[in-house]
């Protein structure tokens, strides 16, 4: 006999209650939901910074004319970097070579005369091609300060330094160009793949191992109400962890949320489902919690981390690994969540990005719908 809708509606209600209070009353669920996205914002507003701030240049200052020393006082005075300066460029090869700076100015010694006949006076760069990012920073940062000295100098001098083409930047969204403002809306994007892919992937498997999964299959609830009553309580979960890592986000570091709360929701939510989904089917599979684990870990949060543009640029990616990230729903809710808390309620980046989050959802559902048994023998 086909079960009622009221004796569904009732079975799906009493397993999601019954999974609700079981999830409050374990430590490590409050832990996982609560503790650890607070402990990863933390990490990621604080220790985890690409601003290129704070670290050592050199300046071999060889000329000890006035305009080199002028020169020299100009990278000085800048509170971008650690300067430090030595009369001869040999002194600071160590200090490069040690990472202790990551570039040297060489200021020659016959940079005053060249300056003064009006000929060619280039100074030299150094830069440890280890780290090319920093090397790239650099080389804005030198011809940054080089600029404003030339146009220092010429106005002391009643010259005119008058470029045939001139450059007006403006920064939009992020006017202070901080790295912070940018990586606090991803994280939340790979905190809440560790809350639904780790969460969910160690319910079904810990009812294997406790042999509940056996005693389920034995009553009249079927497969469609058994995971519905998985997925309800753990997806009403990862939303409130959503909403409590969203206002740490705002309250402490002082994100700016330009969108509105009703669009964070909408497409946490989306994500929620796929994620939650993508742990049920690993938890289905491994019937394991060690092996769930570390398939949540492998499956979910490093490709979160390293494929979703939260840290590398997509673009930057070879072809591969770009078309591979399609499948990784992290991606697209870094993408939207960027947008949101610093742009605004963009819906035409949103919306079809939660039509894929939900797309993805669908499929891993069914797929966990199609493994999960009918019966014991099953």
């Amino acid at each position: 006999m086909k079960p009622s809708s009221p004796g569904r509606f009732r079975r799906v209600r009493a397993l999601t209650v019954k999974e609700w209070r079981q999830a409050v009353r374990d430590p490590s669920t409050v832990l996982i939901a609560f503790v650890l996205p607070v402990v990863l914002l933390v990490i990621f507003g604080y220790g985890v910074n690409l601003d290129a701030r704070g670290l050592g240049l050199g300046v071999a200052l060889e000329s000890d004319a006035p305009e080199a020393r002028s020169l020299a006082a100009g990278f000085l005075a800048s509170g971008s970097f650690r300067t430090c300066v030595a009369h001869d460029r040999r002194a600071l090869i160590q200090e490069l070579t040690t990472g202790k700076i990551r570039g040297i100015v060489v200021i020659p010694q016959d940079f005053t005369r060249r300056l003064r006949v009006g000929g060619d006076a280039p100074i030299q760069l150094l830069t440890d091609g280890s780290e090319p990012n920093t090397a790239n920073y650099l080389w804005n940062y030198v011809q940054g300060i080089l600029y404003s000295w030339l146009t220092e100098r010429a106005h002391d001098t009643a010259q005119t330094i008058s470029p045939p083409v001139r450059l007006v930047s403006r920064v939009w969204y992020n006017p202070s160009i901080e790295s912070r403002q940018a990586l606090i809306p991803g994280s939340l994007a790979v905190i809440l793949t560790i809350i639904g892919t780790l969460l969910t992937s160690l319910v079904v498997a810990r009812e294997w191992e406790r042999g509940t999964m056996e005693a389920l299959l034995t009553t009249p609830v079927s497969r469609v109400e058994l995971l519905a009553g998985k997925f309800i309580p753990y997806f009403l979960l990862g939303l409130l962890s959503l909403a409590a890592s969203a206002g740490v986000s705002v309250f402490l570091f002082g994100i700016p949320c330009r969108g509105s709360a009703l669009a964070v929701m909408f497409a946490g939510g989306t994500f929620l489902s796929a994620a939650l989904a993508q742990g049920l089917l690993i938890s289905t599979l491994a019937r394991n919690q060690f092996l769930a684990s570390q398939g949540a870990l492998i499956s979910g949060f490093l490709p979160a981390f390293l494929l979703s543009g939260f840290i590398f640029e997509i673009a930057s990616m070879p072809y591969l690994i770009r078309q591979f990230s399609r499948i990784i729903p992290a991606r697209y809710l870094v993408a939207q969540f960027q947008t949101i808390f610093l742009v605004g309620d963009v819906w035409a980046v949103v919306l079809p990005k939660c039509a894929v989050l939900l797309l993805m959802a669908a499929v891993l559902l069914a797929l966990t719908l199609k493994k999960t048994p009918r019966r014991l023998e099953g």
